[in-house]
């Protein structure tokens, strides 16, 4: 059963195009909630994403409660939350093939309101030297290739 990366509003076509490429790879299935920070068109997207984009599973939504509304989601997988907002590691989400990952946008994260009603499934990547954050390809890959490694065990 194929992982799920949920991008919140993404704003920069290149990070999107990259996680576009990074889901084809691993057989995952890629969410897109808008709006977004640019074009499904843009060339930096498909830069970014090469000629895999063609090729990717890939959903759109109009906001996030059509994405919760969708027939697609099953309600029997888990939901985790990614944000720098916790102190509880991402490897420490029990996660299974199927969960699906959310990831907020790049220059605000996820929203308070998703946070808030979630809470028992916040994780985040722990930094050190007190950077504020990661890039946001970098993040979904660090996080999705932990499901991929728990989902194998």
């Amino acid at each position: 059963m194929q992982f799920h990366i949920v991008l919140h509003q993404p704003r920069i076509p290149q990070n999107t195009g990259n996680i576009g490429r990074l889901c084809f790879a691993s057989n995952t299935i890629l969410h897109l909630i808008y709006p977004l920070g640019f074009s499904l068109t843009q060339k930096e997207l498909k830069r970014a994403g090469m000629d895999y984009w063609e090729h990717l599973e890939v959903y759109e939504y109009a906001d996030t409660e059509s994405f919760f509304k969708s027939y697609f989601i099953d309600s029997n997988l888990p939901h985790f939350f990614l944000t720098t907002k916790t102190k509880i590691p991402y490897y420490k989400a029990p996660m299974q093939a199927g969960a699906y990952l959310h990831f907020g946008r790049e220059d605000a994260g996820l929203s308070q309101e998703i946070l808030s009603a979630n809470q028992e499934y916040c994780y985040t990547i722990p930094m050190q030297n007190n950077a504020r954050s990661l890039n946001l390809a970098t993040s979904v890959g660090i996080v999705l290739y932990e499901g991929i490694r728990q989902a194998s065990l």
